[in-house]
């Protein structure tokens, strides 16, 4: 039936992208993929700049439970939206929904600026930020493996989100910068905090722009509403199977960078120079990321996505437990979880993209972009607060280790299954 439907409008097509059906004659590498990629360099720039939000939850009166309990609430606004933004990226177009969600992260950054302490509207702001980034991830995500090869797939969301570690090389120094040295007894005010949200803000200027040369791709005309029925037919027809376990630990490892890592630097601390380690570790993380990102991107292509998933969790974690080595006496050896939680990453999440997504018929991979989103919020969610909890109680190696037992719950399994 779906088949049948998108041949019918072909012929009826707005301007844009043109998806055929010979697969070969499909470029990767063309003049709207690195306007899709420099988009989302820019974009995280901007968004890696919040990871330092957890010292925003601090500076307002929060301990580590609150930025546990406000980072896993701000996962679920982009929850509870996930089931209609798939269907309205498949029915408006992934450029149109990636722009929106630009804005309501610049929109809800500024926001901050409006809170003095820890109440009700700092979760509000931070779901509306999460519910930005959740907006433009699902989006490039459905765009890219829209006009790629199907055999290139895992590819293009690597080399994509390659972009990303380049983002993260920034982002993290910039905040270090703006709320300043790190010293004993020095105290951030608040316009530290201003000039960060400001700059997170405007900065989303800069990929709105490449994104207005993109070029829009038409996958067909429903004009079916958006329903939460929609979604779970779609997801229950094509439902990806085990891989969504993998997806979920994610979510729950990635809360390490961009949930509690500033709160763990601060609290242990960790200064090389009257500066935290924070980055110095985005350096090695993402640095190391990206080189690996580029360099493997046809390992998948190979060996099999499935076989080099196995190996990439098996590094989060060692990563994951690796951060007990780390101290005040030694700050340094933070390094050794970056590269190692580093590599995780960049062989992990293009990975279980793909693998998620490939069930799904391209005009219907808004919805499977949705999906594997969705799944490792449901990880972050969960893990944001449990975790921060633990670590409250019982300290960040307790923290650490709790993640890399969850890896590898699903490490083994996996590794048992594919060489049985």
């Amino acid at each position: 039936m779906l088949e049948d439907a998108f041949a019918q409008t072909r012929n009826t097509r707005k301007p844009g992208i043109q998806i055929k059906t010979s697969e070969p004659s499909i470029r990767l590498y063309n003049r709207d993929f690195f306007l899709a990629m420099a988009s989302q360099v820019c974009f995280v720039v901007a968004n890696s700049l919040l990871i330092h939000y957890a010292r925003w939850i601090e500076h307002l009166g929060g301990d580590l439970s609150d930025v546990g309990y406000i980072n896993g609430a701000g996962v679920v606004l982009g929850l509870i939206i996930r089931p209609w933004l798939g269907q309205w990226i498949n029915r408006l177009g992934a450029k149109t929904l990636w722009l929106t969600g630009n804005a309501v992260f610049a929109i809800s950054s500024i926001a901050n600026l409006l809170l003095f302490d820890i109440g009700a509207p700092i979760y509000l702001a931070r779901s509306g930020i999460l519910a930005g980034v959740a907006i433009v991830f699902s989006s490039a995500l459905a765009y890219i493996t829209q006009v790629a090869p199907d055999h290139r797939r895992t590819e293009a969301i690597g080399i994509l989100g390659a972009g990303g570690f380049i983002g993260m090389l920034l982002g993290p120094y910039l905040g270090d910068w703006f709320l300043g040295p790190n010293i004993e007894g020095a105290v951030r005010d608040r316009s530290a905090f201003t000039n960060l949200f400001v700059f997170a803000a405007f900065a989303n200027i800069v990929p709105m722009i490449f994104l207005a040369f993109l070029r829009p791709v038409r996958m067909g005309t429903s004009t079916a509403p958006a329903s939460l029925m929609g979604f779970f037919s779609t997801v229950k027809r094509f439902w990806p199977g085990p891989v969504v376990s993998i997806a979920f630990v994610f979510g729950v490892c990635v809360t390490v960078p961009f949930v509690f890592l500033a709160s763990y630097v601060d609290e242990t601390p960790l200064i090389i120079g009257q500066r935290s380690v924070i980055g110095i570790f985005f350096l090695g993380y993402a640095g190391w990321g990206f080189t690996l990102r580029v360099l493997w991107r046809r390992l998948p292509e190979l060996i099999g996505t499935g076989n080099v998933l196995s190996i990439r969790t098996s590094f989060m974690t060692v990563g994951m437990i690796s951060y007990v080595l780390v101290d005040e006496s030694n700050a340094w050896m933070i390094i050794a979880p970056a590269l190692l939680t580093g590599t995780g990453h960049s062989l992990m999440f293009h990975s279980v993209t793909s693998l998620t997504i490939e069930s799904f018929p391209r005009e219907l991979r808004g919805t499977g972009s949705v999906l594997v989103s969705m799944i490792m919020e449901i990880g972050m969610f969960i893990g944001a607060i449990v975790l921060g909890i633990i670590g409250e109680l019982l300290g960040f190696n307790w923290l650490f280790s709790t993640i890399g037992i969850a890896c590898a719950a699903c490490a083994i399994p996996l590794w048992l299954i594919r060489n049985r």
